[in-house]
C-alpha cells in the first residue's frame, strides 16, 4: 500500500472519531438546553411578580433608598463603575463567549469616556481568562456552573455586588454596576444585552407610566421603606438569576448550533478524503496491472527472441 493511500485512511478514521464526539457533544447540548429553557421559564412568574413588588413599593416610598437613587458624593473625585459580564467555562460553544466580550469590552470603553473608573467581575473561565491573558484586574469571579447554573451562584454573586455597591466611595465602593448577559432570543439567535443594576432605573420607568396601576394591588406592612429594604436584595439576587439562566441557555443553543456545523463538516471531509482514497486505490490497482502486464510482455518477448 502507498505511503499516500495509508495517509487518506488514517486521516479518515482521525475525521470520523472527531465527528462521533461532535454528534455526541451535540446531543447533550440539547438534551441539556430542554432543562435550561424550563428553568428559564419557570423562574420569569417569580421574577415578573417581584419587579412589579419593588416598583410598587419604590413609588410609594419616599425615603431615599440607597439601591434606587443615584449616588451623590461630592467628595469622590470621579465616579466608579461595575461590569460584570457571563460567559461559559469551556469552549466549543461557537462565537458565544467572545459576543459577550467584546460587548463588555465596548460597555467599558463607554464608561471610561463618561470619565467613570471601570471596576470587572467576571462569571465564566472565558472571561476569566480574557481579563488575565491582558492583565487586567478582576475584582471578582465565578466559574464551574456556567451552563448549570444554582440559585446559590445567583446569591453569592448578588451579595457581593450588593456589598460593593453599599460601601463608601473612599472604601472601594462603586456607584453604579451594569452587567452584559446573553438573552436567548431563539434556537438560532442569542443576543448581548447590558443593563443596569444598580441604582434602580425600572422605578423611574413606572412612575411615568402609571403610579396607580403600580401600587393598586398592594399595601404595605408596616411600612414601604421596610418592605422596601427586604425586596431590593431579593430583587438583585432575582435579576442575577435571570441573567444566568438565559446566559446558560444560550451557550448550549450556541454550543448545539457549533457542533452540528462541526458534525457536518466532518462527514463533508470524510466524503471527500473517501473519493480522494477510493481514486487512490483505483490508481494504485491500476499502476499494479500495468507493470504486471509490461513484465508479460517483456518476457513473452525475451521468449520469442530465443
Amino acid at each position: 500500500m502507498g505511503a499516500g493511500l495509508r495517509e487518506l485512511r488514517q486521516r479518515r478514521k482521525s475525521v470520523t472519531s472527531t465527528k462521533k464526539i461532535t454528534k455526541a457533544m451535540e446531543l447533550i447540548a440539547a438534551s441539556k438546553i430542554i432543562k435550561a429553557q424550563h428553568a428559564a421559564n419557570e423562574a420569569l412568574p417569580y421574577t415578573r411578580e417581584l419587579n412589579r413588588a419593588v416598583a410598587a413599593v419604590a413609588t410609594r416610598s419616599t425615603w431615599p433608598h440607597p439601591m434606587t437613587r443615584p449616588k451623590n458624593e461630592p467628595d469622590a473625585p470621579h465616579k466608579r463603575a461595575a461590569l460584570i459580564f457571563f460567559t461559559s467555562d469551556r469552549g466549543m460553544n461557537g462565537a458565544y463567549s467572545s459576543n459577550a466580550i467584546k460587548t463588555a469590552a465596548r460597555m467599558a470603553s463607554r464608561l471610561r469616556a463618561e470619565g467613570k473608573e471601570v471596576k470587572r467581575y467576571a462569571v465564566g473561565k472565558k472571561g476569566i481568562d480574557y481579563l488575565a491573558f491582558r492583565d487586567m484586574e478582576i475584582e471578582a469571579s465565578w466559574s464551574g456552573f456556567s451552563d448549570s447554573p444554582k440559585y446559590d451562584n445567583a446569591r453569592d454573586i448578588a451579595n457581593r455586588l450588593i456589598e460593593d455597591f453599599l460601601k463608601p466611595h473612599e472604601e472601594g465602593g462603586v456607584d453604579e454596576i451594569w452587567a452584559v448577559y446573553t438573552r436567548m432570543e431563539s434556537m438560532l439567535t442569542q443576543t448581548p444585552r447590558v443593563r443596569r443594576l444598580l441604582p434602580l432605573e425600572v422605578v423611574e420607568g413606572l412612575r411615568e407610566i402609571d403610579p396607580h396601576t403600580a401600587t393598586a394591588l398592594y399595601d404595605f406592612e408596616p411600612d414601604p421603606e421596610t418592605v422596601l429594604n427586604e425586596l431590593m436584595p431579593l430583587y438583585i439576587r432575582s435579576r442575577v438569576w435571570f441573567y444566568l439562566l438565559q446566559s446558560a441557555a444560550s451557550q448550549l443553543a450556541s454550543q448545539q448550533r457549533a457542533m452540528k456545523s462541526a458534525t457536518d463538516n466532518a462527514e463533508q471531509l470524510i466524503e471527500d478524503l473517501t473519493r480522494q482514497e477510493n481514486q487512490a486505490r483505483q490508481s494504485e490497482i491500476t499502476q499494479e496491472i500495468n507493470e504486471i502486464v509490461g513484465g508479460a510482455s517483456a518476457l513473452s518477448e525475451s521468449q520469442a527472441a530465443d
